[in-house]
């Protein structure tokens, strides 16, 4: 199964993301429904919060061969992801931490905008 989706660049486009991925519901297990959901969530709002250029976001889902592809992509031209720090602020920040503690593999990647992009196992 594979979903392509632009997504306007706004707060409530993380929930709409969540949405979506709920067409993979009967084809991925549940625990892998719930990771994926958190952590598009979580990816969504960054893209949000963080990157100042104007225009969609992108949400592509690849699933097959009992493998979870999911990726965010933005209008921003990238960033350095940075491990989350001891005194970061306790409400805030958490995003690409959970991502890098639930993803079997993730990483960002940049050309003329920037995309971060997870995988988990399907089952």
């Amino acid at each position: 199964m594979q979903i392509h989706e632009h997504l306007p660049k706004d707060p409530a486009s993380a929930a709409c993301a969540r949405q979506l991925l709920a067409r993979l519901t009967g084809q991925v297990g549940e625990r892998a429904l719930a990771d994926a959901k958190l952590l598009v969530t979580e990816l969504v709002a960054n893209a949000v919060e963080h990157v100042p250029e104007t225009g969609d976001l992108s949400l592509d889902v690849i699933c097959d061969h009992g493998r979870l592809r999911i990726g965010v992509g933005d209008p921003g031209h990238g960033f350095q992801p940075r491990p989350r720090r001891p005194d970061s602020p306790k409400d805030s920040g958490w995003g690409l931490h959970f991502v890098d503690q639930i993803a079997e593999r993730w990483a960002v990647e940049v050309d003329e905008h920037s995309r971060v992009w997870f995988e988990l196992r399907a089952g």
